[in-house]
């Protein structure tokens, strides 16, 4: 009988488009504690790690307290959208990731995953706005790992599941992802929908321009080591 195999997936830019509550909560923190708004690019360019060190690649010059205040600041705000709009609104599927999911989820060849630089209470949110529960055996949370791309969240992934690093892949929309998953010896499919352009994803083994080619993708991948 085949090995099982693990796909992790990052979310804000590779499962769900949160794009516009993640600016306006930035805004609003920025504004709260009164610090020189970072430009939009400089947002999307940080997306995925964790926010204290968010934070302060945003604020280079502000001192740790003041990268603290933004980190409460943005997440109160984050918080309160949500609660306004619901998590289908503020943080929606991209196109064709819940099937894909649910697909992939069905196969008895496959476990899936989550390793994101949201908080735990964060990640319970959407799994529960979104009626994902169960569909992930693991999930790595920024509260108990260093941000990525340290490959701590995927190391602890493979020792949850007892999966081999070389029957691992992790898909995600920045480079911070894709490092992680090289520093975990683990392979890397890019996705060309989220917050770094290709240019950027230099390190992926392939890069997806829909969530449609995923699973063919993964098929291909590990194709090639039988």
């Amino acid at each position: 009988m085949s090995a099982l195999r693990l796909v992790v997936f990052d979310v804000d830019g590779t499962l769900v488009d949160s794009q516009r509550t993640i600016l306006e909560s930035m805004r609003r923190a920025f504004e709260a504690v009164g610090v020189t708004q970072p430009t939009r690019e400089d947002v999307l360019g940080i997306v995925g790690l964790s926010l204290d060190v968010a934070m302060a690649e945003l604020a280079p010059d502000a001192p740790r307290e003041t990268h603290h205040a933004l980190a409460d600041a943005y997440k109160s705000a984050y918080v309160d959208l949500r609660a306004r709009e619901g998590t289908k609104l503020s943080s929606p599927f991209f196109p064709g990731a819940r099937d894909t999911l649910m697909s992939l989820a069905a196969r008895e060849d496959l476990l899936l995953g989550v390793a994101t630089g949201k908080s735990r209470r964060g990640l319970d949110k959407l799994i529960a706005g979104h009626g994902l529960e169960g569909v992930f055996v693991t999930e790595q949370v920024a509260d108990f790992h260093p941000s990525k791309p340290h490959p701590a969240m995927l190391e602890a992934a493979l020792a949850e599941t007892g999966v081999q690093a070389q029957d691992a892949v992790m898909i995600g929309d920045t480079s911070f992802d894709m490092d992680m998953a090289r520093a975990a010896g683990m392979r890397g499919i890019g996705v060309g929908w989220g917050y770094h352009d290709a240019a950027r994803l230099s390190a992926a083994d392939r890069i997806i321009e829909r969530f449609d080619d995923l699973p063919a993708a993964l098929d291909d991948i590990w194709r090639r080591d039988t």
